[in-house]
């Protein structure tokens, strides 16, 4: 999904998921929430960090 997609899904501005993702902004729990409808899935599932390739505890 594009940024410009999700910001679309999440009615956020375009520039604002841009910053999210590169790190230049500190999310609201509104704005967590609203991506995480825009995205399909449960807030606390954008909260939680995933295993990484290679790790052996996954």
């Amino acid at each position: 999904m594009s940024q410009e997609a999700l910001a679309a899904a999440a009615n956020l501005h375009r520039t604002y998921v841009g910053s999210v993702e590169r790190s230049e902004r500190n999310l609201s729990i509104d704005s967590i929430g609203a991506l995480a409808d825009g995205l399909g899935v449960e807030a606390w599932c954008l909260l939680v960090s995933s295993p990484s390739k290679g790790d052996p505890d996954s």
